[in-house]
């Protein structure tokens, strides 16, 4: 008899777990078996005329495209590209957000490095053009290091301003 009862117990302790309502009372129809009755709960309700509410709250799906500005650069300093897109045998593409990919770290304790990412086409002439313009601005060529895998172009120092003044030059 105990196994019976402790088979009954676990037969309705994964029911529960189901989301199965179990109801007391056995076979015949004792008190708390009316099977008839509707269930406790509340019926759903489906209802779009608040829905607007809730798309306020969803993040859009995508970063939609920036606004028109009546002239630029921007008060925060931001400069669209350029369209068409300058003709060179490499382009540099903007970050999801629409900024230049132009990156200041701080490696090792003092290393400083600038990042430019985002870059496609022959990366080799981009690095020798800025290194150029760069060396010009700052009085000295800086050392760089080319990832073509992934499309990047580390610079030594923070020289993101000269990186920007450059890019932005060209069109990008």
């Amino acid at each position: 008899m105990a196994a019976l009862r402790r088979r009954l117990w676990e037969l309705g302790r994964a029911l529960w777990a189901r989301g199965v309502q179990v109801l007391r009372g056995g076979l015949g129809g004792g008190a708390g078996a009316n099977l008839g009755d509707p269930p406790p709960y509340p019926a759903v309700v489906e209802s779009t005329e608040e829905f607007h509410f809730v798309e306020r709250l969803v993040p859009p799906a995508c970063v939609p495209p920036p606004p028109q500005h009546p002239s630029y650069p921007t008060p925060s300093g931001w400069t669209p590209p350029q369209v068409p897109p300058p003709s060179l045998p490499y382009h540099v593409g903007r970050s999801r957000m629409h900024n230049l990919p132009l990156y200041r770290r701080v490696t090792k304790g003092s290393r400083r490095i600038t990042e430019l990412r985002h870059i496609r086409g022959d990366i080799w002439a981009l690095e020798k053009e800025l290194r150029e313009f760069v060396g010009q601005r700052v009085g000295k060529e800086p050392l760089t290091q080319v990832n073509e895998v992934t499309g990047t172009l580390r610079l030594k120092g923070h020289v993101d301003s000269e990186v920007r003044a450059w890019l932005l030059l060209k069109g990008f």
